[in-house]
């Protein structure tokens, strides 16, 4: 098929365990363009409340099959781009898909032996792989004729050097690939994508991208490519997160099962979806939220203040450790939901920094300004919004014309 199809759209799906986010991109050109046609998102999958919202209008109420929620939304939304094309051609459908494993290192065709190496991948994944591996499923049953692409969210770190890959387990380990992976990948791409258009030459030099969302990771980048990030294996580690626990010792895992006695399950439930800052605080997985809360003086309060106390120091403890791997710091940027719109939370991390050398403009972290720092700051920090979907749509746009 021709990169320039006259009249082509591609479709990106962004499937997570309890939304769907989709985005419609024109692929007509010789280049996809960064912002989409049209773009939205299913929320609540699972729950009795969820909504579809689209195109910028207000989210609508949704009556999903409690059955087969996922299955349901995928279909209103299929429902809604054919819609949406009004005859146009729907020439891909790229896939955020979170882990690669060890064999898929590049955006690939998807057909059913892809799918079902892919499908073998979902213990190291569990959160997010399953809900993907749906919505190609379905695809590939009902619209054979529809090429699918594969973006993995592992892919962009398979330039890290192997000392920050291996874990210190047998070596046999290693050989069946208990390794560390890396992910948010799709977002660090973008970022390696447009830093230099953003900030200059100094994007070139040593850069961290903080991508702090839901889930949250840092990205270490020398040449704009991945020398280093803090999730691992799975995307359990390195930093606190909404309801993820970050780094923890194993230990503490042995003495939930062995002394606590807690199965197997619900140990991975706990660490999955009753830590990070919702199991710290008592109230809530979201910075704002807790922000909103933090001067409660009761016992509440005192554990909102310290599950933001413990997500600052941790983001800024692996900051200085990649600090540390890069050899120094030019460039900080901050990425994601909260990363992109929490100024307090940015003021803070940049706080305790002190070695590093930030010095923030209030006024330019106030307004999330595209340059944050001051003109005095030993480095410069940048706020740059994500962009998973377009990446995700131009690796199938080149994946479906060199075919």
């Amino acid at each position: 098929m021709s990169a320039t199809t006259e009249n082509a759209l591609i479709l990106v799906l962004n499937c997570g365990s309890s939304s769907i986010k989709f985005a419609l991109f024109d692929a007509s050109g010789e280049t996809v363009p960064q912002q989409p046609e049209w773009s939205g998102k299913v929320e609540g999958i699972g729950r009795e409340n969820a909504t579809f919202r689209a195109g910028g209008q207000p989210p609508q109420a949704l009556q999903l099959d409690p059955q087969l929620p996922h299955h349901a939304a995928l279909e209103h939304i299929r429902e809604r781009v054919v819609a949406q094309l009004a005859g146009r051609t729907l020439k891909a459908v790229a896939h955020r898909v979170v882990h690669g494993g060890s064999k898929y290192f590049a955006p690939v065709r998807i057909d059913f032996a892809v799918l079902a190496d892919l499908k073998s991948f979902i213990p190291l994944a569990p959160l997010h792989q399953p809900f993907a591996l749906e919505a190609i499923e379905v695809l590939l049953t009902s619209r054979p004729d529809i090429a699918q692409v594969a973006c993995f969210d592992t892919a962009f770190h398979h330039t890290v050097p192997q000392v920050e890959q291996m874990l210190a387990l047998p070596y046999d380990a290693w050989e069946r690939g208990l390794r560390r992976y890396g992910f948010h990948g799709l977002s660090y791409e973008y970022q390696s994508l447009v830093l230099e258009q953003r900030f200059g030459p100094v994007a070139r030099g040593k850069v961290i991208v903080a991508h702090l969302g839901s889930g949250a990771s840092l990205c270490a980048m020398d040449g704009l490519r991945s020398v280093g990030t803090t999730m691992g294996f799975s995307a359990l580690d390195g930093l606190m997160m909404g309801t993820r626990c970050g780094a923890l010792d194993p230990g503490a895992v042995i003495y939930l099962m062995e002394i606590e006695k807690l199965s197997l399950e619900k140990v991975a439930h706990v660490l999955y979806h009753e830590s990070g800052l919702l199991g710290v605080s008592g109230v809530s997985a979201d910075p704002p939220v807790l922000l909103a809360q933090q001067d409660r003086q009761d016992a509440t309060g005192e554990r909102i203040r310290a599950a933001l106390a413990l997500y600052v120091r941790r983001i800024v403890r692996e900051i200085g450790a990649l600090t540390a791997v890069l050899g120094g710091l030019d460039l900080l940027v901050f990425t994601a939901g909260i990363g992109e719109h929490s100024a307090e939370l940015r003021q803070r991390i940049c706080a305790q920094l002190g070695f590093v050398g930030p010095v923030l403009d209030s006024a330019a972290n106030a307004d999330n300004a595209s340059v944050i720092s001051s003109a005095d700051s030993r480095i410069v920090v940048g706020v740059e919004p994500a962009n998973e979907e377009w990446v995700a749509a131009r690796h199938a746009a080149l994946a479906v014309s060199s075919a």
